[in-house]
């Protein structure tokens, strides 16, 4: 039993596996710290709006290892997705080029997050004026927070789907396979479908097209350039 263990633990890529660390200790220290009244690391780490008082630059990287304190559903889904497709990718890409890559779409996600609030937040500050005459603007910025490594993991499913384009998944409800490359182009589908129709509001579905947007860029520049081919994982 300990051997099956620890052979399931070393088979996992190094930077995939201390991604994995890293998410799971900050998500525990947010849960510790927040309801020992010590720090609210949400407030200094997650991703705020720009124009708000709370927004620093460092969180555009900090936020990607947040996860929602008040449940497991978030770090679980992003997690289990980082695991099942990460270790592969890393294998492709090699570990330094896939650490680059997988931060480069979690900063693309927060970029894209930011113009989001941008040509969105006077709508939304407009109707909470209407409920709240005279709601402070720099407060109402402040309450503008994303977290998540999804931007970055949205980026990591990209990079299967494209690698490994007619690779078979099965995904539930579906009683077939589906090949990867349709799986990531409905994800990509239902991400932008949800945005739109402002569906699921808690959820930051344009940062998960971020990363996906980022990906794409760097796999079809790599791909021009050589570094990714056939001969070296490239389907």
């Amino acid at each position: 039993m300990q051997y099956n263990n620890r052979s399931f633990w070393s088979s996992i890529m190094p930077v995939t596996k201390h991604l994995l660390i890293i998410n799971v200790i900050v998500w525990l220290a947010t849960i510790v710290f927040g309801r020992a009244g010590i720090i609210d690391l949400e407030r200094y780490l997650g991703l705020h709006f720009w124009l708000g008082s709370d927004f620093n630059p460092a969180q555009l990287f900090t936020y990607m290892f947040m996860h929602d304190s008040s449940g497991f559903a978030h770090i679980f889904f992003n997690m289990f997705s980082l695991w099942m497709f990460g270790s592969l990718i890393e294998k492709v890409l090699g570990s330094k080029r896939y650490l680059f890559y997988y931060i480069s779409c979690g900063l693309g996600a927060a970029l894209v997050q930011e113009l989001v609030w941008q040509l969105s937040w006077q709508d939304m500050y407009n109707s909470i004026s209407m409920q709240y005459p005279g709601f402070p603007a720099d407060q109402f910025y402040n309450l503008l927070v994303t977290v998540g490594a999804s931007g970055a993991v949205f980026g990591i499913l990209l990079a299967f789907g494209m690698i490994f384009p007619n690779m078979s998944m099965y995904i539930i409800p579906f009683p077939f396979p589906i090949k990867a490359k349709w799986v990531v182009l409905g994800y990509g589908a239902i991400e932008l479908f949800f945005g739109i129709s402002h569906t699921m509001n808690g959820v930051a579905h344009y940062a998960h097209l971020g990363g996906m947007i980022a990906g794409i860029l760097m796999i079809l520049y790599w791909k021009h350039n050589g570094t990714l081919t056939r001969g070296n994982g490239f389907y």
